[in-house]
């Protein structure tokens, strides 16, 4: 048996994991010399490189030294935290990776709890000591105090620390002393992080992952916890809810380098992937046929945000999406559910819209965004909070805030976070920066980003992440601004556009398709405003002066996905197809709006 070391990095958004991987690839020398890799190998769906974050934990392996390590590279945003806690069980120690400048953040602080109670030995790496301002020995005391608060032992407490800049390739235990390459931190792990125990007896593997190919359906992720699995052998699946299911291992897989290598057996400690097992879910036991023996489940977090998707029922349906009707939509949601655990569908009284619950707006928005890319036109609600009622009082979900911003706006952004029922915990400077962390209602932070970018100029940096459950705080003033309103159907005219900006800012411009009911633009005042964008200039053999001055219209506005469902009201739906996003109104002809806002 060659020894195997299981290890998983974890570290808030940008802290530069999935960068870090790339070196140690490049480093065992995964690659052929004239290879042409490119950078963020592991992130390998668009969306991952476009946002630059990692959504999906992968599994890849590298040998060093005659042992096999097995990395785990997880997501850092908070919104798919269920991720990262799974597939912590496979690992057997961690790197936990924090900006040299920044220090712990919050999603530093979520994931490392749980490694810690799972009894996690941590190896800590500061990453990026090449910038300025940084100070790697203030943030290694931030993070045993972090940890300390934690609750770790006094062995995880007895940390190794290793400094370098992932960006430039290189890791040393002295931050001073810059070396060629990561050697040092692959010597880390191998010498601190323990190697799997193997203990004695018949098969036992925990699924803490899932696959899905469209050649041999859905594939189960896990470590092999003790026995020895092989292909084609018998087993049995034991349940959350304590049935079992005989079933045969078809296909067996183990991780070597960025793929998955065919094999016929493995022993207890390494990582595989099984294909012909069915009907499993995340936590479920693979075990001997002979002696069935379940491992504790895995409790999956639970969803804070709601949000309404309904087909597509607007006058320019089924002109861009290939997959247009309710049971597409059906079929896709539910689909969705067998791999990505933390989001739930549930059927609503209509047959044409379904309530999907997930983490947050990001979760969602991912989802939707995955979607339209596919060729699915839908429409979905505003997102809403998940309220509980706890001995007959009204609950909602409250998040720690944690905002950096330059010192001269940090007013402006206290009085946005309390005017949505925030209350301030810290507030102290950092180098140039002002640290402030708050307490905020879920529902407060719909909509708040792009508040405190438009007043910070783009420079502030937010964070969050879940809490708990208080008392209801009341109500959150909502958008202060009213809509502006497509009157009629058509193409919206410059000329229309031009003597009407007085009324607002658009998020239409000249040439572009609206329809009667589509939102073009936001009102300068609190109401709701229909206008006529459509509007030609009538042609008359009359000349008068100034009649053909040029016009100057202010550009359209474009909002990003996540900004539109940010934006909505409750009486308001975002159109989403693989070529547009539009705004609209619940009912589009104005009489019915009428009536609904009477009820």
């Amino acid at each position: 048996m060659t020894a195997i070391k299981n290890i998983a990095i974890i570290a808030h958004v940008d802290h530069g994991k999935t960068t870090l991987v790339d070196k140690i690839l490049h480093h065992c020398q995964l690659f052929r010399d004239n290879e042409e890799s490119g950078e963020l190998i592991l992130d390998n769906n668009d969306l991952e490189r476009e946002r630059g974050i990692t959504i999906v934990s992968k599994n890849v392996s590298v040998q060093y030294k005659d042992t096999k390590v097995n990395i785990i590279d997880t997501p850092g945003h908070a919104d798919f935290g269920g991720e990262v806690e799974r597939v912590l069980n496979m690992a057997d120690g961690v790197l936990l990776l924090v900006d040299a400048f920044e220090g712990p953040m919050p999603q530093t602080r979520y994931v490392l709890s749980k490694a810690i109670e799972l009894g996690k030995k941590p190896i800590v790496v500061i990453n990026k000591v090449d910038k300025e301002n940084c100070q790697p020995d203030v943030v290694q005391d931030k993070v045993f105090d972090l940890m300390f608060n934690l609750g770790a032992s006094e062995e995880q407490l007895d940390f190794p620390t290793i400094y370098g800049s992932a960006k430039q390739g290189w890791m040393s235990e002295d931050y001073n002393k810059p070396t060629e390459d990561v050697a040092a931190l692959m010597d880390a792990v191998l010498e601190h992080v323990p190697s799997p125990k193997v203990e004695q007896g018949p098969l036992q593997l925990q699924i803490t992952s899932i696959d899905y190919s469209s050649f041999i359906g859905r594939i189960a992720i896990g470590r092999v916890n003790r026995g020895e699995i092989r292909e084609n052998m018998n087993v049995v699946l034991l349940k959350r809810d304590g049935s079992s299911v005989k079933s045969k291992v078809k296909e067996l897989f183990t991780f070597e380098g960025l793929g998955k290598k065919k094999a016929e057996s493995a022993e207890a400690g390494d990582i595989v992937a099984l294909a012909g097992v069915d009907g499993f879910e995340i936590g479920d036991t693979i075990a001997d046929p002979e002696n069935p023996d379940a491992m504790k489940t895995i409790p999956i977090d639970e969803p804070t945000m709601s949000m309404t998707f309904t087909v597509n029922n607007s006058p320019f349906f089924g002109k861009e999406g290939e997959f247009v009707t309710s049971r597409h939509l059906r079929d896709r949601l539910f689909k969705e559910t067998e791999k990505n655990l933390a989001l739930r569908v549930e059927e609503t009284d209509s047959p044409d819209s379904y309530l999907v619950y997930g983490r947050g707006v990001m979760h969602l928005s991912v989802l939707i965004e995955t979607m339209r890319r596919e060729g699915y036109e839908l429409q979905v609600g505003q997102p809403q909070v998940i309220i509980k009622e706890v001995d007959g009082k009204k609950m909602e979900p409250v998040e720690t805030l944690y905002i950096d911003t330059p010192e001269e706006s940090s007013g402006k952004i206290i009085e946005l976070v309390t005017q949505r029922k925030g209350e301030m915990l810290v507030m102290e400077p950092r180098g140039d920066v002002m640290h402030l962390e708050f307490e905020i209602p879920s529902r407060g932070i719909m909509g708040l980003r792009t508040q405190i970018l438009n007043v910070s100029a783009g420079e502030a940096i937010m964070a969050h992440r879940f809490h708990e459950y208080q008392g209801w705080k009341g109500d959150i003033p909502k958008r202060m601004a009213g809509v502006l309103i497509a009157h009629d159907t058509g193409t919206a005219i410059a000329y229309a556009l031009n003597n009407l900006q007085d009324r607002g800012k658009f998020f239409v411009g000249p040439g572009d398709e609206v329809y009667e009911g589509m939102i073009v633009g936001e009102n300068t005042r609190e109401n709701d405003l229909t206008l006529n964008v459509i509007k030609t200039k009538k042609l008359t053999n009359m000349r008068s002066s100034g009649a053909d001055d040029k016009t100057k219209i202010a550009p359209k506005i474009e909002l990003s996905l996540e900004e539109n469902l940010e934006y909505i009201d409750g009486d308001e739906y975002v159109e989403v197809t693989p070529k547009s996003i539009r705004l609209r109104k619940i009912h589009l002809k104005e009489h019915e709006r009428k009536k609904y806002a009477k009820k």
